[in-house]
């Protein structure tokens, strides 16, 4: 009985572990797709392109914080 009890909060966590995860790469997948279609101004076109590239060095320097709000700013010139 004393077994279990730490084996299920071993599986507890590591079920939990990807609602942790970031979801940078997601936004960033969704940003991309988007601009496709997107029907912008050359203004805003290019705004949420830097707005997606410093979004995603603001990641991979682990700013994670950061990098979010960069991308939601991108998504919401978007409306996606």
């Amino acid at each position: 009985m004393l077994r279990t009890i730490p084996l299920v909060l071993v599986f507890s966590l590591a079920a939990a572990t990807p609602a942790f995860a970031r979801r940078c790469p997601m936004d960033m997948a969704a940003i991309d797709r988007a601009l496709q279609t997107a029907q912008l101004s050359a203004a805003d076109r290019q705004r949420v392109m830097s707005l997606r590239q410093q979004g995603e060095e603001a990641h991979k320097a682990g700013n994670h914080p950061e990098s979010e709000r960069l991308l939601d700013e991108a998504k919401r010139i978007l409306k996606i």
